[in-house]
């Protein structure tokens, strides 16, 4: 469960800095990659994560997109559009909780079939 966390965490993190830097913007989701490239991958990484751990899988998706908040903290300054920002990644948590839940779900279903 320690690995789930530190790889979602760290997962966020990264995705957050390399749209960032390679963008050139302080706040990702105002780049093109973001909703094309980037948090598609953050939400296959939350599937990933839920099967492979699937007690609380839903904490998953929610740590990998919450994690993205920090950054935006240290690129753009402690400001009032932090709250929005904070709002806005946890509304981009929501569907990433839900599939790393639904994949967490599918694994424990799998795994206690009858054989």
């Amino acid at each position: 469960m320690i690995a789930a966390f530190a790889i979602s965490i760290k997962t966020g993190l990264l995705f957050w800095f390399l749209v960032s830097f390679s963008s050139g913007n302080a706040e990702p989701w105002d780049s093109s990659n973001y909703f094309s490239l980037v948090y598609p991958l953050a939400l296959l990484t939350s599937a990933l994560l839920g099967a492979v751990f699937p007690t609380r899988a839903w904490l998953w998706g929610v740590l990998m997109m919450l994690s993205q908040v920090p950054v935006v903290a240290m690129l753009s300054g402690v400001g009032p559009l932090l709250l929005a920002g904070l709002a806005y990644a946890a509304a981009l948590a929501v569907p990433a909780a839900g599939v790393s839940a639904l994949a967490g779900y599918l694994r424990q279903r799998v795994s206690h079939r009858p054989r």
